[in-house]
């Protein structure tokens, strides 16, 4: 057996090339997880990796020390429901999760606190209503930018419930750090019948969500119904179209949803019919993959693939697979802030992604 045929063994050792660019990177496996869900970076070494049925994982990159954080979280697994997101920021955490609410109900809440001797005592500053009775649909990616804290929430199932601007499921939300409702949201300037919290409406099921370097604006991915998965950004006051519009794709059973578009609603930057399940994304900064800066790296469950964006011409937007059905579902990506290799968790897994 010879070197090349080890590092096969012990990695994918994969070459992506085309009429631009060509270079050679590794995926490793580098930690086991039980449905991780979420993760995000306290400094250089250590992460903080939510599991989906209850536990928060502090990882340490470098020696492989897993050390479980006890917390006070109120939380109810039911089918995509558990504990979903997490964001560390200037030494405060921020988790999104369905939390219990009595009677099989759960809400999509949003949660924060600090890390003291391996434990987080979170009180909440968000939760969606009305709790709903429904394993489906959290959304549930956070993002901070310009000291507000934003979240897309899912619309649990309930189709239309993301046109009523009174309810938050379908929504995205901005609030401050300490959950207070920002006075410059569309309540106070332009829609005075919306919820405080509601900065976007019209959206299924957003499982990505980040905040680009580049231009200061958050982009997000959402999941369609049977096709119509997008790539977009959020905009105050917008409509997505959910569930007038179908965004190319169809209802589980066959049957239309509405068009892909139409004018008064928003329009995603790039579609997928069919569905690829598409799940995370980081709009990239950094020096390993330098050839992607300002692109969107996006991540998909359902084709197990990763993917580049190049939207700088929104009339000529190009995709590359980079590959598919490699390491299983992709579900978060993280950007190494000192060195710019990529982190991707799956379903069962943490993986590290470099030249």
């Amino acid at each position: 057996m010879n070197s090349k045929q080890l590092i096969i063994i012990s990695s994918f050792y994969i070459i992506f090339a085309t009429n631009v660019f060509s270079f050679e990177y590794k995926i490793i496996k580098i930690a086991s997880f039980e449905s991780p869900w979420g993760m995000s970076f306290i400094n250089k070494n250590n992460l903080l990796i939510t599991e989906r049925k209850g536990d928060i994982i502090l990882y340490n990159i470098e020696s492989k020390k897993k050390t479980k954080i006890n917390h006070n979280l109120n939380y109810l697994v039911d089918g995509q429901g558990g504990l979903l997101d997490i964001l560390f920021n200037k030494n405060i955490v921020f988790i999104s999760y369905s939390e219990n609410r009595g009677n099989g109900k759960t809400s999509t809440s949003i949660a924060r606190g600090t890390i003291k001797n391996y434990s987080i005592t979170f009180r909440n500053i968000f939760r969606a209503e009305p709790p709903i009775k429904s394993g489906y649909h959290f959304g549930s990616r956070m993002q901070i930018r310009n000291e507000y804290l934003f979240s897309s929430i899912g619309e649990r199932g309930k189709g239309m419930i993301a046109q009523d601007y009174t309810k938050h499921p379908g929504s995205i939300i901005k609030i401050h750090l300490n959950g207070d409702i920002p006075i410059n949201n569309p309540r106070f300037i332009n829609k005075k019948n919306w919820l405080p919290e509601i900065y976007q409406i019209g959206v299924r099921n957003p499982q990505g969500m980040t905040l680009s370097q580049f231009d200061n604006e958050i982009y997000i991915t959402n999941h369609g119904a049977k096709g119509g998965d997008w790539f977009g950004k959020i905009k105050k006051s917008g409509n997505y179209g959910w569930k007038n519009l179908g965004w190319g794709g169809i209802n589980y059973i066959g049957t239309k949803i509405g068009p892909a578009w139409k004018e008064g609603y928003e329009k995603a930057l790039h579609y997928w019919v069919p569905s690829i399940g598409v799940s995370s994304l980081v709009i990239y900064k950094g020096k390993e993959f330098n050839q992607w800066n300002g692109k969107a790296i996006i991540t998909a469950l359902k084709d197990q693939s990763l993917r580049v964006i190049d939207f700088k011409n929104k009339t000529n937007i190009k995709e590359k697979i980079i590959f598919k059905n490699k390491i299983g579902r992709i579900r978060d990506i993280e950007v190494v802030k000192d060195n710019g290799k990529i982190l991707l968790l799956t379903e069962n897994a943490l993986w590290s992604m470099h030249k």
